[in-house]
């Protein structure tokens, strides 16, 4: 059940109805309060302008020890439990979220930044959706929630970022004002409890990959179809049931080839952690999606393919080429 905004911990304007703070947010009006809470954010994210925007973040390998604690943290920053199953009932818009995740990588892509500034976009989207109601006959709210979830994403991965009204690329339907852009990010901020540091796929996927393969190092080919496939996930809500070391994994094992399983138990015979079970279930799910788009590949007119530009083609791409190698 979505709770109502708590637009006075967060200094909105608001009445009796609660959710009416998204009615104005669009005036473009802030308080001393907004300026000083959104610039401490700006001056004390932990990550802010020390990240290098790659494939994925180059992270040293962490001991077990380690691994396991920041697997213990992971589900302290995840959507609630029951948020797929309403995605999929149709109680939460599932087109509304494709539509503010395709915005989110057309920016994204635009910029160039990191798949993991992608990934915590979506992250926080899906954990401010899986406990709060964008209110309905709005259009622009979801994609104002849309620019203030990659605003604060850039901020924490990113070592260059555009001011945030430079972020409304691509011929959006709205355009907003710094201040209220500023407003929704505070929204976003309080509503995620300021746990911002979230862990995803990409947070995992070297440890895995350092596991499974026969390269040391790691080659660029290998970490670049495993961050395609790591994108390819965040779009299909599928993988919103699977925690996200589950799905690094399940990357890991996909891109290994023709591994067999003794060799897989063996890389992971010393991780406490790992839920084989889980591990080969999201395997095998990105095994059957692979399947799909490779018939569909095979429609078309000759081999060379090229990357589209939206996470669906990233989907298909990333399949394309685990498919063919």
């Amino acid at each position: 059940m979505e709770e109502t905004f708590d637009c006075k911990a967060l200094k909105l304007p608001s009445d009796e109805n609660g959710d009416v703070c998204f009615d104005q947010l669009d005036d473009g009006g802030a308080n001393d309060d907004d300026d000083q809470n959104h610039q401490k954010f700006n001056n004390q994210s932990p990550c802010y302008a020390t990240i290098r925007s790659e494939s994925l973040i180059r992270i040293p390998i962490a001991s077990e020890e380690s691994f396991f604690l920041m697997i213990e943290s992971e589900g302290k920053c995840l959507p609630s439990d029951d948020y797929a199953r309403r995605l999929r009932s149709g109680k939460l818009g599932l087109s509304v979220r494709t539509e503010a995740l395709e915005w989110i990588w057309k920016a994204h892509n635009h910029y160039g930044f990191g798949a993991s500034s992608f990934c915590l976009s979506m992250n926080y989207l899906d954990r401010f959706l899986s406990v709060r109601e964008v209110p309905k006959g709005k259009p622009w709210a979801m994609q104002l929630l849309a620019l203030a979830c990659l605003s604060i994403a850039a901020k924490m991965e990113e070592t260059l970022v555009p001011p945030s009204m430079e972020l409304q690329v691509g011929d959006p339907k709205f355009l907003f004002e710094a201040k209220t852009i500023q407003r929704m990010e505070l929204m976003v901020l309080g509503t995620l409890d300021w746990k911002m540091r979230a862990l995803t796929p990409c947070s995992f996927i070297e440890h895995f990959l350092m596991k499974i393969s026969d390269e040391n190092p790691l080659s660029s080919a290998v970490i670049d179809r495993s961050t395609r496939l790591i994108v390819s996930t965040i779009k299909d809500i599928d993988f919103l049931e699977f925690k996200p070391y589950q799905i690094a994994a399940a990357v890991a094992i996909s891109v290994s080839g023709d591994r067999q399983t003794e060799d897989i138990d063996e890389a992971f015979s010393s991780s406490a952690y790992f839920e084989k079970e889980k591990v080969m279930k999201c395997v095998q799910l990105i095994k059957d999606l692979s399947l799909i788009s490779s018939s569909v590949a095979n429609v078309g007119s000759g081999s060379g393919q090229s990357v589209p530009q939206s996470p669906v083609g990233v989907l298909d791409a990333a399949r394309f080429i685990y498919k063919s190698d």
